[in-house]
């Protein structure tokens, strides 16, 4: 395996927003079975379900990166990496396990190798000085597109990044 590593990121509990607005994502942590969670985003709610589970909550149009490992006695059997947008309310959406209500699935992955080409990119955002939530979700369906033909993707660059930002601020 290589030196990438993706640590599990703790957020504060917070309340903020409405409830019925808020997309939320479980994640179990089940140390060397079952370990899931939030590789970037910013949930603005969090809950401790019991020892082993967590809720968190997300406000609409926020962008999120979700890692998912499972292993048995012969090693890993799940390695997965979901980047997803958060539906607005009324607007259509796809629905995984994890994710009440749903929504906009940007990016979605498995196998170690394609796990790890995503934390590449991600790490390469940060080294610019970008969250990675902030990166606009073209970027990222981009990065899906040549993952999903095993070609390589362009890199996201500060250029790109100004426009996504100067879009977003026109509404488009």
């Amino acid at each position: 395996m290589s030196s990438i590593r993706s640590e599990p990121r703790q957020v504060g509990a917070q309340n903020i927003g409405c409830e019925g607005d808020l997309t939320f994502v479980e994640l179990t942590w089940n140390e060397g079975q079952i370990e899931q969670w939030i590789r970037f985003g910013h949930p603005v709610s969090e809950e401790r379900i019991d020892h082993h589970r967590r809720r968190f909550g997300f406000a609409p149009g926020t962008i999120f990166g979700v890692n998912r490992w499972a292993a048995n006695a012969y090693g890993t059997v799940l390695s997965r990496f979901d980047i997803l947008q958060v539906a607005t309310p009324g607007t259509p959406m796809q629905t995984l396990p994890y994710l009440r209500p749903g929504g906009t699935l940007l990016l979605s992955t498995h196998g170690w190798p394609k796990v790890e080409r995503v934390l590449q990119a991600i790490d390469a955002i940060e080294a610019l000085g970008i969250d990675p939530a902030d990166a606009s979700p073209d970027y990222w369906r981009h990065l899906h597109n040549r993952l999903t033909t095993a070609q390589p993707a362009h890199t996201y660059t500060c250029l790109q990044h100004r426009a996504w930002f100067k879009r977003r601020s026109l509404g488009l």
